[in-house]
């Protein structure tokens, strides 16, 4: 008898935790459906946002070119019309096309593996086995989900304090300043180090199209390539563009300016160390320098020349000119970029330079693909979500906010380098000072050069960034990785490939100038 009451209550106890269980699990299956009705909301409000704001800079070229067009189709044959629209219309089909598939093969992937936890859940739910159920894997999707919908450009804009140049910090010296440009000597951020007066100096060029951050990328990080050659003792200087909407010579200024503002700050830098000046050109930079260089304004001002991942012609770069050979002659027209400010004067719209650039790579910056990107960019393999990290939020503020718009006079130098190729005798295809630039002069003036390019740089080919080697003879510094990684994985001493140190027989930039220091 006790022993049929033992198993009776024995039963009782096991029909009512499976009551419990049942119930349980009715309820998590309830919150999980109101869970999962939330994550979709929310990835369709990603989807949303990122495609919204790629699209925001189509509207202003749509403006831009139906401004040109009202012009230009007075100047041509119906018949030329037809045909350039019709091919303008395939062009787009054919990166509509790109973007479609890689949107597809984005997608695709994002719900096989969510399909895949979710079957895991399931199980486990149905089976009252360990691990997630079918709410642990709603939350985590949810909470995925919400940290690129909104903790990722709270960290983005957090970040600003940190990135790139703040000059009222007490790490910087104003120098001297023109109309257009100021100049900024880069103090050591290492108080141990002081700044060798008698020590070669070095100006630095950062780029026009996104701006000098990226050359400051963290340095309270200790990534910052200004500031490894502060840090070393070297009188390092970068020249800062003033603000273009609120300075007219900016928005008018030509190649010529650009010169004699470089000009003028060698010789200031000149007079501050009693030595002449190493130049640094940082992309579109390197371009500029090039040609001030080669323009004999800098005569006896600068006797070593540096440049990375710089195009010295364009039209070597071949994902670039592919992309620009589909393009009809007709629309192949800076003036489609261009906008008119309420003073009168006209510039280049930043931020339609930047998305004529991820057309060019459509396949890696359509909306859909890179919202999927930056969801896998924080999740593990174990479906475990990682922290925001510095580095990735600095890149993104950068490609963000650091997007101006840019004086015609300059972008057209670098538009003509992209469609006009360099002579067979290596003259340029612009002129400054209505001379002719030819590489063969840094040849002559027997200046030392260093070329730094990017392994696997999808914006400035090796063959563009090494096209003078044809005329003249320079040293190169292979860096891995894409563009921007020389001021960023790399500008860590600690780094694998560092700006400072010597790697795989390549000497980086600061290493370099330390021995042209020695050296001379």
């Amino acid at each position: 008898m006790r022993d049929l009451m033992d198993l009776s209550w024995t039963m009782y106890n096991d029909t009512l935790q499976w009551q419990r269980r049942s119930a349980e699990r009715v309820r998590r299956f309830w919150e999980s459906f109101f869970l999962g009705a939330q994550s979709n909301v929310y990835y369709l409000n990603g989807l949303a946002s990122y495609t919204t704001e790629f699209m925001t800079p189509y509207w202003t070229a749509l403006n831009s070119f139906l401004s040109l067009e009202k012009e230009k189709i007075s100047t041509h044959e119906p018949k030329d019309t037809l045909r350039d629209y019709s091919e303008l219309f395939q062009f787009n089909l054919q990166i509509a096309k790109t973007g479609y598939w890689s949107s597809v093969q984005a997608i695709n992937g994002y719900c096989a593996r969510e399909s895949e936890r979710a079957l895991s859940a399931w199980i486990n739910t149905i089976f009252d086995r360990e691990g997630q159920d079918f709410k642990d894997a709603r939350e985590r999707r949810l909470k995925l989900i919400e940290m690129v919908n909104r903790e990722y450009p709270k960290a983005i804009s957090s970040i600003e304090s940190e990135f790139g140049f703040h000059f009222d910090d007490g790490g910087y010296i104003k120098v001297a300043e023109t109309e257009r440009f100021d100049l900024y000597q880069v103090l050591p951020r290492d108080k141990d180090v002081a700044v060798r007066k008698e020590g070669k100096p070095i100006l630095i060029i950062p780029p026009y199209v996104l701006g000098p951050g990226i050359l400051a990328f963290l340095p309270g990080e200790n990534k910052s390539y200004t500031h490894c050659y502060a840090n070393q003792g070297i009188p390092t200087y970068i020249r800062i563009l003033k603000d273009i909407d609120t300075t007219p010579a900016v928005q008018v200024m030509t190649g010529e300016d650009d010169c004699l503002d470089t000009k003028y700050f060698c010789e200031r830098i000149k007079e501050r160390h009693g030595r002449a000046v190493t130049l640094n050109g940082f992309c579109q930079g390197g371009l500029v320098s090039v040609m001030a260089l080669l323009s004999g304004e800098l005569d006896g001002l600068v006797d070593a020349f540096i440049t990375c991942v710089a195009p010295m012609d364009g039209t070597r770069s071949q994902a670039l000119v592919e992309y620009l050979e589909h393009i009809p002659q007709r629309f192949r027209d800076l003036g489609y970029a261009i906008k008119t400010l309420p003073n009168g004067n006209k510039v280049v719209d930043g931020k339609v330079m930047s998305w004529v650039y991820k057309l060019k790579s459509m396949e890696r910056e359509a909306p859909t693909f890179t919202f999927h990107r930056d969801l896998m960019m924080f999740e593990q393999p174990g479906g475990q979500e990682v922290k925001i990290n510095k580095t990735a939020a600095a890149l993104n503020y950068w490609l963000t906010h650091e997007r101006k718009d840019l004086p015609v006079g300059i972008t057209d130098l670098s538009f003509k380098s992209y469609t006009v190729p360099v002579t067979p005798d290596g003259t340029l295809p612009v002129k400054l000072f209505s001379r002719a630039l030819n590489f063969k002069r840094l040849k002559e003036m027997g200046i030392p050069w260093l070329i730094c390019i990017a392994e696997d740089d999808d914006l400035v080919d090796r063959d563009a960034a090494l096209a003078p080697l044809d005329f003249v003879d320079a040293e190169v510094t292979v860096f891995p990785k894409g563009h921007g990684a020389i001021a960023t994985s790399w500008s860590l001493p600690t780094s694998e490939c560092p700006v400072g140190g010597c790697f795989k027989n390549f000497r980086g930039p600061v290493c370099y100038q330390l021995d042209l220091d020695e050296k001379l």
